[in-house]
């Protein structure tokens, strides 16, 4: 760094500045510095300025899925923040796996990452004490653990499962299924607990539950094969799916093995918005979690603990679902846009 300054006629301070708050720095130094730098060949040990700082300008999430596009637009959201304040996010994927959670986790621990974001796997926070406990701060996504020793941002997910039962009601939808997911799962849970709200206040309604290991798209293609199997007077007439990709599954096998059509015969509404879901044969309707919003507001609980340990305070954000209605359960609109229903009060 000494002979980047001299190079470039700055200070060492100003060297400092460009490669760690560029913001301070007026752009005409900024260009002589990184010319320098480019003409010298430098580059700096981050491992080193780690070592010396206690951590670093570096952003671990650990993603619970990294093939659904909600986790991807989680990320755009914490991205968007992070770099805003001249810091990177480093992606990794637990592939809905305990065991690689904990991993990435001790990676990122080693790695004196400044903080982690974390998508638990099944609601399972194993490895995040460990982290927290060699000072790294974690915040939980997608998640409302109900803990003080850390931040939190969630979906309302009890509101989520209600609002895809009271939209298949309104439609005149008589015999509901919650398809998708073990109960175990924190958001799978509440969500059927929504549902179960919205049936419970309808006169004549029902609610079947039927389970999986998983919510991806081959477990609803299994549960769409079972349900093609059912004589027609067994079968709903209205299904919310614990997850788009499951009910994209659950789609294909129905419409594989039956003559069932969508929403004539049956209407399909499922929860988290998935970009596959309209994109399949059949634009599915989905109750929206906000994931890009969920992002941006994990990000900045992070960075104020990162800022300011000693005064940041612990908060859970729980932010609000929105009703999304598509061809699965309106049919095709007249103008080829999809319509926003408003949630009942």
């Amino acid at each position: 760094m000494n002979d980047v300054a001299t190079h470039a006629g700055v200070s060492l301070g100003t060297v400092s500045n460009v490669l760690n708050r560029p913001s301070q720095v007026r752009p005409e130094l900024i260009a002589r510095v990184r010319s320098s730098i480019a003409e010298l060949g430098f580059s700096r040990n981050n491992a080193a300025r780690s070592l010396a700082a206690g951590h670093s300008r570096t952003v671990g999430f650990v993603m619970v899925d990294l093939t659904n596009s909600y986790f991807v637009d989680m990320a755009r959201g914490a991205e968007e923040v992070l770099r805003e304040a001249e810091m990177f996010l480093v992606l990794a994927n637990s592939d809905i796996k305990e065991s690689t959670q904990i991993d990435y986790l001790d990676h990122f621990t080693q790695e004196q990452a400044a903080g982690i974001l974390l998508t638990p796997v099944g609601g399972h926070l194993d490895g995040m004490e460990h982290a927290r406990s060699h000072g790294r701060p974690v915040v939980i996504v997608d998640n409302d653990p109900h803990q003080t020793d850390s931040c939190s941002v969630s979906t309302d997910n009890v509101q989520s499962g209600f609002l895809a039962a009271q939209h298949l009601i309104d439609i005149g939808r008589k015999r509901l299924a919650f398809a998708g997911g073990p109960r175990s799962y924190p958001a799978i849970a509440d969500r059927l607990a929504g549902a179960r709200a919205a049936v419970d206040k309808a006169e004549g309604v029902t609610l079947e539950y039927i389970g999986s290991d998983e919510v991806q798209a081959p477990q609803g293609l299994v549960i769409g094969h079972d349900l093609a199997e059912r004589d027609r007077r067994s079968l709903p007439d209205g299904i919310i799916a614990a997850a788009d990709l499951l009910a994209l599954g659950l789609l294909q096998g129905l419409i594989s093995r039956s003559n069932i059509r969508f929403p004539d015969d049956l209407a399909l509404i499922a929860c988290d918005d998935n970009r596959s879901a309209y994109d399949s044969l059949v634009p599915i309707s989905t109750v929206e979690l906000p994931g890009v919003e969920m992002g941006r507001a994990s990000a900045q609980l992070l960075l104020e603990e990162i800022r300011s340990p000693d005064q940041h305070t612990h908060r859970r954000v729980i932010l609000e679902p929105r009703l999304v209605a598509r061809e699965s359960t309106i049919g095709r609109p007249r103008m080829g846009a999809e319509r926003d229903v408003a949630r009942p009060a």
